[in-house]
């Protein structure tokens, strides 16, 4: 018998992935036990021998379900029985103050991925996202009115992070687990309605699927990798305006009103970052003010996520640390 064809789409996913590494480099697979992640690693552990690469496997203990320390420690036994060269386990607190359970869940997981990465030494670290997880990352983006930034899905590849298997749908995961006779986990918050990202998986996508047709979640991935290369070109041209005008004295608001709308909103963007502003929790709401006040539609300062304070100083727009009432 041949090779399945969904064994050979993560295998090719993965290939394409890592055909820039030289042998001996160490890669790092994150692993949940999961269909998505097992098939990922099973799939980088062949390849990976093939290139002469050190591959290693790791699991997060988030400790948001009982047993969760027992789940780890079977999924660090099964990637050491698909292959990995090491394996690797880490236990996070998650606290959900502010950000919600999933996007908490999220920073602590990346945080302890990279520190991970840098004690192994790997080049890179592996996601098991897949088309399924792109598609419905756009859909959330459209409903929540995100700008180009979030319809633009989730990056192949940034910082020392790739996603392989974008272009794999979920169900080839888990026919690939099948086939290879890897059992995986079922994360029951897969399966609970609390989460927005549940319910597009299970109750939007598949309406959309009904009323106009199959291959609705390739199609938004599709339109993801699209709008994505949009995006990261305005993204260049404003990393060089920004380059250009970031001066001591601030921004020039003349120069400023002189760029495309869509370039100055990055640059501002980018200025508010340096200043100290929390990325992740600098919005649109916020880029929006910074512009009106560039513009003089907007009086007074802008306070920024990170006690920023934005404002005009003559010519030019500049920010300070936020004073502290006392």
């Amino acid at each position: 018998m041949g090779l399945h064809p969904a064994v050979a789409a993560t295998r090719r996913g993965v290939r394409r992935t890592l055909a820039d590494l030289d042998p001996g480099t160490t890669v790092l697979v994150a692993c949940s036990g999961g269909a998505d992640s097992l098939a990922l690693l099973a799939a980088t552990v062949f390849e990976g021998r093939k290139a002469g690469l050190r591959v290693i496997g790791a699991t997060v203990d988030h400790g948001l379900q009982e047993g969760s320390a027992e789940h780890a420690a079977r999924v660090v036994a099964q990637m050491a029985g698909l292959g990995a060269d090491e394996t690797a386990t880490a236990r996070v607190r998650v606290d959900p103050s502010g950000l919600g359970v999933e996007a908490a869940a999220r920073r602590a997981r990346y945080a302890v991925l990279e520190q991970l990465r840098e004690h192994v030494g790997a080049a890179v670290v592996l996601l098991g996202h897949t088309r399924d997880d792109q598609a419905e990352t756009v859909l959330l983006g459209l409903a929540r009115g995100s700008g180009g930034r979030s319809i633009a899905g989730m990056r192949r590849a940034f910082d020392h992070y790739r996603r392989p298997l974008l272009d794999v749908a979920r169900a080839d995961t888990v026919a690939a687990c099948l086939a290879e006779g890897i059992a995986y986990w079922d994360d029951p918050h897969n399966s609970d309605p609390g989460f927005a990202r549940v319910r597009v998986r299970q109750r939007v996508l598949p309406v959309l699927e009904a009323e106009l047709g199959p291959g609705i979640a390739a199609t938004l991935a599709r339109t993801a990798d699209q709008v994505r290369a949009d995006v990261e070109a305005l993204d260049a041209l404003a990393d060089a305006a920004y380059q250009d005008l970031a001066s001591p004295d601030g921004l020039p608001i003349d120069a400023l009103g002189r760029l495309l709308p869509a370039v100055a909103t990055r640059v501002l963007r980018l200025a508010a970052l340096d200043a100290g502003a929390v990325d992740a929790e600098l919005f649109h709401v916020h880029v929006t003010a910074l512009d009106r006040l560039a513009r003089g539609d907007l009086s007074g300062e802008v306070q920024l996520p990170g006690h920023v304070t934005a404002y005009r100083d003559g010519a030019h727009l500049r920010f300070r640390p936020t004073a502290v009432a006392g």
